[in-house]
């Protein structure tokens, strides 16, 4: 811790040149990560006097203990699982500060192939989840919106990287995980695209809002400025990839060459059209959040979860690092 603290007060120091804010993503470098690898190739960072360097994570929970020690002093998690990261660490120094997936991308994907299609045919079938799945934490409110009973449901508690390889082998019967994660990896493992079911969580009763930017609020109070700086970049660099995906992907390839340009472009495409360019972020830009449907989503939350303290959205969303010169605004 104090070292993380001194690692914080080395990032707020004043630099001469650009300052150093490195950033944790949630995962791998795939197509949804080449926005912010615009931001860096497009100069955005560099005009909000940013040395930004991004960080591959371990899944959606995988930030946020990094940036609340202050290891990094911004990162990209799920703002559900942050909700409960603060209800068992009252007064941790993180926040969310900017919604990137104003839909979210927890789904259950399936195999059609072997019964699964619907939310109703999950029960009687293996469902394979890793433990710290964004989507497998949002599981329980699914089931419960849609009547599905968790005892029907043999779950198979299995790691990231076999994830996919056992529905493609037809080991497990679906998996959760993000839309765009698992559908495209299945496919590439040589699945038919017309035996793959994609179950959004979203399209099915669930209220809840996806990953966000989230931030160390030790090292935001003291950086306001660079914090809007940030997240400006953020916006711009997704306004970038908009404009012309397969640019953006070619940023990515640099930093992972190993990844098929036309695979990661569909990603990114597909983060795009089904989570981060909805109706809600074209009227109102992106970033933000609706004050009715994060109480309803806390709610939600409130039915699969016991809080310890009282559920405050204030405590889990800060709104007031998002900038205000019209940058949000992606189309």
């Amino acid at each position: 811790m104090l070292a993380a603290g001194a690692l914080v007060a080395t990032l707020a120091a004043p630099a001469h040149a650009e300052t150093a804010m490195p950033f944790a993503l949630d995962w791998k470098f795939e197509g949804p990560a080449a926005p912010y690898f615009a931001a860096i190739d497009n100069g955005h960072f560099a005009a909000a006097g940013l040395e930004v360097e991004i960080s591959e994570g371990a899944g959606s929970l995988d930030a946020i203990p990094k940036v609340a020690t202050g290891a990094y002093p911004v990162g990209f998690a799920d703002i559900n699982s942050l909700m409960k990261f603060l209800d068992q660490n009252p007064g941790a120094p993180v926040t969310a500060v900017m919604m990137i997936y104003d839909k979210p991308p927890f789904a259950v994907i399936g195999r059609k192939s072997l019964g699964v299609e619907a939310p109703a045919d999950l029960a009687g079938k293996v469902l394979g989840a890793p433990p710290p799945d964004g989507a497998w934490a949002q599981f329980p409110i699914f089931a419960a919106e849609n009547g599905l009973d968790m005892a029907s449901i043999t779950v198979e508690p299995l790691g990231f990287p076999v994830r996919e390889p056992m529905l493609a082998e037809g080991k497990v019967a679906s998996v959760t995980g993000f839309s765009f994660t698992s559908t495209l990896n299945v496919k590439r493992l040589g699945v038919p695209a017309d035996d793959i079911s994609v179950i959004l969580m979203a399209d099915h009763g669930v209220a809840l809002y996806g990953n966000a930017v989230i931030v160390n609020t030790d090292f935001a109070e003291a950086n306001p400025e660079l914090v809007t700086g940030f997240l400006k970049a953020v916006a711009l660099g997704w306004k970038d990839a908009i404009a012309d995906p397969a640019k953006a992907i070619e940023g990515l390839i640099e930093r992972n060459p190993a990844a098929d340009p036309a695979l990661e472009t569909e990603r990114l495409q597909m983060s795009i059209e089904d989570n981060v360019l909805t109706d809600w972020v074209k009227a109102n830009g992106l970033g933000g959040i609706d004050a009715e449907r994060m109480a309803k989503a806390i709610e939600q939350t409130g039915t699969v979860y016991s809080f310890v303290n009282a559920p405050d959205a204030a405590m889990y969303f800060d709104s007031s690092y998002l900038p205000t010169d019209g940058s949000l605004m992606l189309e």
